[in-house]
């Protein structure tokens, strides 16, 4: 099996979409009337899920009737927030073949499939034309990437002059490596993960400017919290992220908390710009 084969199924295998169904009918949603803030729960599949994505598209110069690249697209929730709050079109990308054929069935279902586009595909090797994208972003994916200067490197090809690019990640720790299992990688196979100071190392050499950095570890680990308070109270929502991380989601969850308070996680939002 290649690393990329791996790190797709670690994320998603088999019918992830009717999974989802499955879990919307235990939680009393309508599939033909539910809306993109209802699936928000499930769709944002990444760490801190749809406060995440608020926070980071409240920074982001995105103008109406912009094209932006979603790389690491998952199940498109960030991708039709954008879409539906800025007026703007969205193409993702992503490694695990079962998310893209859920986004975009996902799409189909709140009316949104002429503003966002996902396909099958590889972060390091982007299927578009130079200087396409008026803006890009990538939501916790970076600490599955092999090689994050040709990832950065083709992000920087395939923005126009000018654009900006986001990222939210874990980053590497000061104090040794994290425990597992976690939400990128259940034993560490398929982990990449860097320091800060790395990371903008390696985005100044793709050409990036003006990246500004911002530590996010609170939050993230708050929202951690909650959620293990939730989980110890027996309140878990029907409908939540933890229905695509499985059986593992209790032990992840307080990993991913313990890992931030041993300072062995570090997570971060960068925004940086691609020089005009």
């Amino acid at each position: 099996m290649t690393d990329a084969q791996a790190i797709s199924d670690h994320w998603g295998k088999g019918d992830v979409y009717s999974r989802i169904l499955d879990a919307m009918e235990t939680a009393g949603l309508d599939p033909t009337s539910v809306t993109v803030e209802q699936l928000a729960p499930v769709d944002h599949f990444h760490a801190r899920s749809f406060p995440a994505t608020v926070e980071l598209a409240d920074v982001l110069p995105i103008k109406e009737g912009d094209r932006l690249v979603d790389i690491g697209c998952g199940l498109g929730g960030p991708a039709r927030y954008l879409a539906k709050r800025f007026k703007c079109h969205v193409d993702g990308i992503d490694i695990t073949a079962p998310f893209v054929d859920a986004a975009n069935k996902l799409s189909v279902l709140v009316g949104m499939e002429d503003a966002v586009k996902c396909q099958h595909g590889d972060g390091q090797k982007l299927p578009y034309q130079g200087e396409t994208f008026d803006g890009g972003y990538t939501q916790h994916v970076t600490m599955n990437v092999p090689d994050r200067d040709v990832f950065f490197g083709e992000a920087f090809r395939v923005l126009k002059p000018g654009a900006f690019f986001a990222l939210t990640e874990h980053g590497l720790g000061e104090l040794g490596d994290p425990h597992h299992p976690v939400p990128w990688s259940e034993d560490g196979t398929g982990a990449y993960l860097m320091r800060p100071s790395d990371t903008v190392a390696a985005l100044k050499k793709a050409g990036f400017a003006d990246i500004e950095v911002r530590d996010t570890g609170e939050r993230y680990l708050q929202g951690y919290k909650r959620a293990i308070d939730l989980a110890e109270k027996g309140e878990v929502p029907a409908f939540g992220t933890h229905i695509l991380l499985g059986d593992l989601t209790p032990q992840i969850v307080r990993n991913a908390a313990r890992n931030i308070e041993e300072r062995r996680t570090h997570p971060v939002q960068i925004v940086c710009f691609k020089p005009g």
